[in-house]
């Protein structure tokens, strides 16, 4: 798959930070992943009261103190924590590090509704008196925050941007990272994807009136891929950030690498404001592919996107048929189905929920599918039971989001 591509030009992941409904740490995320158990919550949002999502427990002040909190976004929290903990655990000398070399690309589903639906609510309170309306808005709402943010709290001066791009974000971030670090734009990136999503009414309400807002009685069973009697999108926050470097560099260091980016693509439907194309998906997984110089059968999981709304199953399911027809070697899972729709950060959290099978050779399941809709009937599907699968050593991410953006990203175990 890398043959003849030298080290300075194969990208690899080598840190990990994350927080996620059901762990704030990549093992604490795998083992939750395989022993079922699901980070889905009732919650209480404005206007609307009693809805489900996917809800973080992190410690806000590992990084932060209250000042900080008090004076940036939920998002830019997220973020701080996430790029932390990746420096922590790549066991970079960060303090040796040229800080001017570092970039840090983040994505995002949207930014500054959060602050936006707050303020208004508060001057409410002061019959819409703009004179407390809070001098932080406008560096809480530019789209550059939560990268911002990153760089301010870790010293870090080289470049940043965040990513619009929907629920194809996490992904983005990833892409963007290994752009940059093959044109030598930086020598190390900071990148992946966050999400502060479920503290904006206004993402309950739309999907509510577009009627693709789960409800359950059992909060657990309220995120349902592929399941005939699924009723819609789990809202959810969080953060996958990794560290992302060259091979050489890496190899220098001696440092611990978990995956290896080697191929993805993004494209467009150019379609429609929210209904997805299967079409033009298929055309980005086997572009993915191609730019990676692998077939689907090299291809040993599939984390799919599926969100749990009825067109949305039905289309990558469609896609995934006929890149990967009844291949015997592909396993397809959902890491939705555990924490809900993290939007900006569900790429990364679940490429990041994936990749331990490197080591485990274990492919976690997509819980809650009572009934499998016929049209997502995958003969690939692993359902229910996490999978033991012999010599694990390839991931393809899916990650499609509104407007018809759509990405791919590919990654392998590390080898020489």
């Amino acid at each position: 798959m890398t043959q003849g591509i030298s080290h300075s030009e194969r990208i690899v992941l080598t840190g990990v930070g994350l927080t996620a409904p059901n762990g704030n740490n990549l093992a604490e995320f795998r083992q939750n992943l395989l022993n079922g158990v699901s980070g889905v919550v009732p919650y209480q949002t404005r206007y609307m009261g009693d809805v489900l999502a996917g809800v973080c427990n992190f410690d806000t002040l590992k990084y932060q103190k209250k000042k900080d909190l008090r004076r940036g976004t939920r998002v830019g929290s997220v973020s701080v924590y996430c790029a932390n903990e990746a420096i922590l655990d790549s066991g970079l000398d960060w303090e040796a590090v040229n800080r001017d070399r570092v970039g840090v690309y983040l994505g995002i589903t949207e930014h500054g509704n959060v602050e936006t639906e707050n303020e208004v609510y508060e001057i409410s309170q002061f019959q819409y008196d703009t004179s407390v309306w809070t001098h932080h808005h406008n560096p809480r709402t530019v789209a550059n925050n939560p990268a911002g943010e990153v760089t301010i709290n870790m010293g870090i001066t080289g470049p940043h941007l965040t990513i619009g791009a929907a629920c194809a974000a996490g992904n983005a971030g990833f892409i963007q990272a290994a752009q940059m670090l093959k044109l030598r734009e930086v020598d190390l990136a900071i990148a992946g994807g966050v999400s502060e999503s479920i503290h904006t009414f206004g993402i309950f309400a739309s999907f509510q009136s577009q009627g693709a807002l789960a409800r359950h009685d059992d909060p657990t069973k309220a995120s349902r891929p592929f399941d005939r009697d699924r009723n819609g999108i789990v809202v959810a926050e969080g953060g996958g950030i990794c560290t992302v470097e060259r091979l050489d560099d890496a190899l220098a260091r001696g440092a611990k690498i978990y995956a290896e980016i080697i191929g993805y693509a993004m494209n467009s439907d150019a379609k429609d404001f929210v209904l997805p194309d299967s079409n033009r998906q298929e055309q980005c997984i086997r572009l993915a592919l191609d730019r990676a110089g692998i077939t689907p059968d090299d291809v040993d999981i599939v984390s799919s996107h599926a969100t749990a709304t009825e067109q949305g199953d039905i289309e990558e399911s469609k896609a995934l048929r006929n890149v990967f027809g009844k291949s015997p070697n592909v396993a397809i899972n959902n890491t939705k189905s555990f924490i809900g729709h993290a939007m900006g950060a569900a790429g990364a959290l679940e490429l990041l929920g994936n990749i331990p099978s490197f080591e485990d050779d274990t492919v976690h399941a997509t819980i809650n599918v009572d009934h499998l809709d016929p049209e997502c009937a995958l003969d690939q599907l692993v359902l229910n039971h996490p999978r033991k699968k012999a010599n694990i050593r390839c991931i393809l991410n899916n990650s499609f989001g509104m407007l018809g953006i759509n990405s791919v990203l590919i990654v392998k175990k590390f080898d020489e």
